[in-house]
């Protein structure tokens, strides 16, 4: 019988053809994978063209992205203000360019800088992030802990892991609206930096991150400021206002039944003059439906101040449809103190004076500094809570009772947030937060602290910097078990053994953030805070000292 013919041979025959079929099919495969890979380096090649890394000088920098040929390039508010009207920028081709501040928003965290010397500059276009969905590649293009010495940014790869997130502000700024959630890598430099698509076009400003506890280490939760939004403020940036962002002038919450309802309103607002009342149900706003309380604040994020947006809402069943004019977050006042950096002192004075004028007690002046020039900062510092509470003292005053002395109670406030999304609850009191700094720190420095704990818990405490001339120097921490502090029975408060005495060198305090500049010599404390991470410690502080000798002998 014939070889080709004979059940082996055809046998034979049949594997070889399947070899062949899969070899040719296996090569067509290997050149669809690597033409898609040319062509995702190419995007990802065109992307970090248009990347700028920005320098702020001793304050670091971060990230930016250039959105024209002319120079425009988009940024974070908190990464260009250290900076001032001019900083210098670099691009991937390694060349520096000197830029200009344009245009603010500071409650979106959103800045235009314009790079001079050119009028060709890399590129790229915004998306729109409205049909970017949870799955999506992306990557973002920019300049992490500084790295990008060679000006070439650093690139990070992902999908999409969320849309429509709501993202609280830090007081009245830095609101984080309708953002992007992406698992691509977000850390510190990053910041003002582009979310891109697969297509290479624009669809966020990355601008904020999730981080495990303090540590500053990404966790895989990034936000970025959508595409979208920032089209809405672009012409606005580009003719070099300073943005404010859009209020109804109402209040909302969700009702027993699951609908979102007004719970307060201004009668000075549109929405009142329009017809909008206590309790009536916002069904859409701007074109878009409204089903949660964080779906409306991410609708009017996304809006600058004196739009006319069309309103629906409903009343007893019946829908109503208006258009209304929205009004500003912030007086001018306020954007103007906020991008000064006085965003604390604004903040206090309107929670102490209200927003609608009402009489509130006068305040005693602040006493004059010891030192001898006005203004000037001080050596040595101490801090006690007798009487009346300070008025930049955060927590709760006790007055002093049963042989206890006056004291602060620690109170709850958000450090930062878990991958979740859920608050990380800091214990914490702070002592005094003042615009400049209020006490020089030398290196001979002492840093004391008299308090009690219920538990042995560490205690932080984190002072704020201020460097000469007032611009921000950073946040450093030292951190300590409240129980390993020198009793403190001095029989001040006729209390013996409950109170303890932290004294904590200067040399001690390290920065917060790793990476971040060391202390600047002739810097001043303008925060200081004492806290623990659980309220099971009970913590109490009746004392604070900075002094240049032994603060226990000092105080003695």
């Amino acid at each position: 019988m014939p070889f080709f013919t004979s059940p082996s041979g055809a046998a034979c025959v049949a594997a070889v053809g399947c070899l062949l079929w899969a070899a040719s099919a296996w090569a067509a495969v290997d050149e669809a994978v690597t033409a898609a890979e040319r062509r995702r380096v190419e995007t990802i090649r065109r992307a970090s063209a248009a990347a700028v890394a920005i320098f702020a000088g001793e304050s670091g920098g971060g990230s930016g992205v250039l959105v024209s040929p002319d120079g425009y390039a988009l940024s974070n508010f908190h990464v260009t203000q250290p900076a001032g009207l001019a900083m210098k920028c670099g691009l991937d081709d390694g060349k520096l360019y000197d830029a200009v501040l344009v245009g603010l928003d500071p409650t979106g965290d959103v800045a235009l800088v314009r790079l001079l010397g050119r009028d060709d500059f890399p590129c790229v276009p915004l998306a729109d992030s409205d049909l970017v969905e949870p799955g999506d590649f992306c990557f973002a293009a920019g300049n992490p802990f500084l790295l990008a010495t060679d000006l070439r940014p650093s690139i990070s790869a992902g999908i999409v892991s969320g849309v429509h997130r709501y993202q609280f502000p830090a007081g009245t700024i830095l609101e984080y609206a309708d953002c992007l959630q992406v698992d691509a890598a977000i850390n510190p430099g990053n910041s003002g930096g582009g979310l891109f698509d697969a297509a290479g076009r624009l669809i966020g400003v990355n601008g904020r991150a999730s981080f495990e506890k303090r540590g500053r280490v990404n966790v895989g939760v990034g936000y970025a400021i959508s595409a979208n939004q920032l089209r809405n403020f672009m012409g606005l940036l580009r003719a070099g206002r300073i943005a404010d962002h859009a209020t109804l002038g109402a209040v909302v919450a969700t009702s027993a039944d699951g609908k979102v309802v007004v719970s307060d309103i201004l009668d000075s607002s549109d929405a009142w003059r329009r017809g909008l009342r206590h309790d009536d149900e916002i069904v859409a706003l701007a074109g878009r439906p409204v089903r949660t309380v964080n779906a409306f604040k991410n609708v009017l994020g996304t809006l600058p101040a004196g739009w006319q947006v069309p309103l629906v809402y409903r009343r007893g069943g019946r829908r109503h449809e208006v258009l209304v004019r929205l009004a500003a977050v912030h007086a001018p006042a306020e954007l103007a103190a906020i991008v000064a950096g006085e965003t604390p002192a604004a903040e206090r004075d309107r929670k102490e004076e209200g927003r609608e004028g009402r009489p509130q007690n006068p305040r005693k002046p602040p006493p004059p500094p010891a030192a001898g020039r006005p203004g000037e900062t001080l050596a040595n510092y101490r801090q006690t809570f007798d009487g009346t509470p300070p008025r930049r003292c955060r927590g709760k005053w006790l007055p002093a009772e049963n042989g206890l002395p006056s004291r602060v109670l620690a109170l709850p406030y958000v450090a930062s947030r878990n991958a979740d999304g859920t608050p990380f609850v800091h214990y914490g009191v702070i002592v005094r937060d003042e615009d400049p700094g209020f006490v020089t720190l030398h290196d001979d420095s002492v840093v004391a602290v008299r308090l009690k704990t219920t538990t042995a818990q560490d205690v932080r405490v984190m002072i704020g910097m201020r460097r000469p001339g007032g611009a921000f120097g950073g946040n450093f921490e030292a951190k300590i078990t409240a129980e390993t502090a020198v009793p403190d029975d001095a029989g001040k408060d006729g209390v013996s053994g409950d109170w303890r005495r932290l004294e904590i060198p200067a040399c001690d305090f390290k920065p917060v953030c790793p990476g971040h500049p060391e202390r600047t010599p002739g810097s001043a404390i303008g925060m200081l805070l004492v806290d623990t991470y659980s309220n099971d410690a009970h913590l109490e502080v009746a004392e604070v000292f900075v002094s240049r000798q032994s603060a226990k002998a000092d105080s003695q």
